[in-house]
């Protein structure tokens, strides 16, 4: 007579291989993305412009606040090579960013319940609007605004030459900074939604995310009081939007059986 008892995750294995095959199919496609982006962009700039405008345009706002012509350096060997061709991949993941998170989106979407999926779908779409603003607000306005603070304090005696990877470690860390500062309402949103925090609680902690978002500020811009500024006070007016915006959500996006309940 057989002792064998029956096992829990027996008939899990197929389940578990299908989803890691769809997460593997959804990667392959927003890699494939990145890559049609990226040779375009490349073919765009060295087959037909025959430079790499794309580093030439990041490196603007920083060559124009410096005084006497003076322009970026590449102490690096490789840095002339090297350089164009991250700041083309960066180009590229950003570009194709909304068929990144739509397949995100895909793999994620099966799992949910009818009310759930219409709250993912707006959120992805906000998330990448508000990323792209939020790196868009940092290159028009607070790259200009630092960069001439900055070299204000230059000495008559020192010529300002920046290297141009330090340069860009800088620019890509200022990017993140601002893209993920600017998802603060998606952030309150999905917390509201999930039922992590009430709306109310959220309202009652305004003054604590004030003095948070300054502190973060402090920690990830540089030590000037504009670049702090110009990161802090959009925070807390888009920790605002975030709390009406999760009142709409919570209104359009109950369950069923909850809305039946009202």
């Amino acid at each position: 007579m057989s002792d064998h008892k029956p096992d829990e995750l027996e008939g899990t294995e197929a389940p578990f291989v299908s989803h890691l095959i769809e997460l593997r199919d959804r990667l392959v496609k927003a890699l494939i993305a990145v890559a049609v982006v990226f040779v375009a962009l490349s073919a765009w700039q060295w087959g037909f412009v025959g430079k790499p405008v794309l580093t030439d345009l990041l490196a603007a706002p920083l060559v124009a606040s410096l005084t006497g012509g003076a322009k970026l350096i590449a102490t690096g060997v490789l840095s002339p090579f090297m350089v164009p061709l991250k700041v083309t991949m960066i180009a590229a993941f950003m570009i194709a960013l909304p068929v990144v998170l739509y397949q995100a989106w895909g793999f994620v979407a099966p799992g949910l319940y009818a009310h759930e999926r219409r709250l993912v779908l707006p959120l992805v779409v906000s998330s990448t609007l508000l990323f792209y603003s939020g790196v868009a607000f940092c290159y028009f306005f607070v790259f200009g605004k630092v960069f001439t603070f900055i070299q204000s304090f230059t000495a008559e005696s020192v010529t300002a030459a920046p290297d141009i990877e330090a340069y860009l470690g800088f620019v890509m860390s200022m990017f993140i900074a601002f893209g993920a500062a600017f998802e603060v309402p998606v952030v309150v949103v999905v917390l509201a939604r999930m039922g992590i925090v009430s709306i109310e609680k959220l309202k009652e902690f305004r003054g604590y995310f004030i003095v948070l978002a300054f502190v973060i500020a402090a920690i990830i811009t540089p030590p000037d009081v504009v670049s702090q500024l110009a990161l802090a006070i959009p925070m807390c007016i888009l920790y605002e939007v975030g709390i009406i915006a999760a009142g709409l959500f919570n209104k359009h996006t109950k369950a069923p059986e909850d809305a039946a309940a009202k």
